[in-house]
């Protein structure tokens, strides 16, 4: 690896794993986040440039971002406040001229930092201050969208050009979507704080970071180039290992982080070596993660001992309970029913039919799919009820419902599949032939 390499090696770490305790830490002690912000990019830039030069890559890379973050800050805010004073004077100077009776002395303006403090500032009590950042970007003012850009962005590090390629957007359309929110961020004096309504705010935190860890867990989306994007759910991990620890009183995050983990695990057993989609009963075990399947166990006790189960624990349960030799799915039918009496819904009915054909035969699961209501739009719903018909000896209309759910998916590699299960349906005469 040449010296240009690693230091960009370096620097994407920097970013990606150390960029949000960096920008929330700066921005509790500058208190502005625009002005931390800037000054983090001009640091990134600074640093792309030097680390790659003789200077290389300093021992504490972190450190030496944060300190050349803070002194473009400081650099910035001094020179705003002094292009104020000039105005302020100037205006006075004017007000006098025709006044002539107004005292023309400048004013201190207030102090808006404190050399003395941030010159030697540490890194090691920065987690308060992510989790605040964390909190702050999933704001209930904020939309669903913006919340879910504005935590890659400012507690992930990805930059606008990386989330437009995670969601296959525009990059200006992700660009906007950050403006517009932290000028509502900024215009609604929303405070870099402890909100008041913790596990309100802890439970919207959990949604946002199960939406960015499902776009990397399977690419919604006809331009995806694989089945996953392993780089965003791994950074959705990331940052609900670190909303879990410092939230350890708010089970449903170590539930999450449960929950991501147990399928990140079987990440290289998803789909062949041409990228074909891999069913799960059909997966080779020994190809998953065992130290994600460790870690998801651990996440999961942590949970579970509170006693306040909530629906991600009991999504880490049922995902929990696949990692055994042999699943039980009368088990997992009996955790589905506790998952849909806290939070009823067509997919989680689905779901749940889809284990009630494990445990009670397809004819059982088949009789519960079809009194579901609202998944017409849904491809997994028609891809559910396709297998069941065809393992029900009702071909024709198992290759209607694979059609449709073909029709319905987005991400190549499903598309390809349920394709695929089209053409496996056993021959079909024709109606009406014996």
């Amino acid at each position: 690896m040449t010296d240009s390499q690693g230091a960009d090696a370096a620097l994407t770490r920097v970013a990606r794993e150390e960029g949000g305790r960096l920008l929330a830490l700066l921005a509790d002690r500058l208190g502005n986040l625009d002005v931390a912000h800037d000054g983090l990019q001009d640091a990134y830039a600074k640093a792309a440039s030097v680390w790659a030069a003789d200077a290389g890559v300093p021992d504490d890379p972190a450190a030496w971002v944060y300190v050349v973050a803070r002194n473009a800050a400081i650099d910035r805010i001094r020179r705003d406040a002094a292009a104020r004073n000039r105005l302020a004077s100037q205006a006075r100077v004017l007000d006098t001229a025709v006044a002539g009776d107004v005292d023309p002395g400048e004013e201190e303006p207030p102090s808006l930092i404190a050399d003395e403090g941030l010159a030697d500032e540490g890194l090691a009590g920065a987690g308060d201050e992510q989790l605040r950042l964390m909190l702050l970007c999933c704001h209930p003012a904020l939309s669903r969208e913006s919340q879910v850009v504005l935590t890659l962005r400012l507690a992930g590090g990805l930059t606008t050009e990386e989330i437009a390629a995670a969601f296959l957007l525009q990059e200006s359309t992700v660009q906007q979507r950050i403006v517009r929110a932290k000028r509502k961020i900024r215009e609604a004096r929303i405070p870099l704080a402890m909100p008041a309504e913790l596990p309100e705010r802890a439970q919207l935190l959990a949604t946002v970071l199960g939406l960015i860890f499902n776009e990397g867990y399977v690419a919604h989306s006809s331009d995806a180039a694989t089945l996953t994007r392993s780089d965003l759910a791994d950074q959705a991990i990331r940052l609900t290992a670190t909303a879990a620890d410092a939230l350890p009183d708010e089970p449903e995050l170590a539930g999450l982080l449960a929950l991501e983990l147990f399928h990140r695990s079987r990440e290289r057993a998803r789909t062949d070596a041409s990228g074909r989609l891999i069913r799960l009963a059909e997966q080779d075990r020994s190809l998953w993660e065992a130290s994600f399947i460790a870690r998801g166990h651990a996440a999961l006790a942590a949970a579970l001992n509170h006693r306040r189960l909530g629906p991600w624990q009991m999504q880490a349960l049922i995902a929990a309970e696949h990692t055994r030799r042999a699943t039980d799915w009368e088990r997992v039918v009996r955790y589905y029913d506790t998952l849909l009496g806290m939070s009823p819904g067509p997919v989680i009915r689905l779901s749940r039919a889809i284990a009630v054909g494990e445990a009670q035969g397809p004819e059982a699961a088949l009789a519960e799919v079809e009194e579901i209501d609202g998944l017409d739009g849904y491809h997994l719903f028609h891809a559910a009820r396709a297998d069941l018909l065809e393992r029900t000896g009702d071909p024709h209309g198992a290759v209607a419902a694979w059609d449709r759910a073909a029709a319905l998916a987005t991400n190549p590699a499903e598309v390809q599949y349920l394709r695929s299960r089209t053409r496996d349906v056993r021959p079909i005469p024709p109606r009406g032939v014996i």
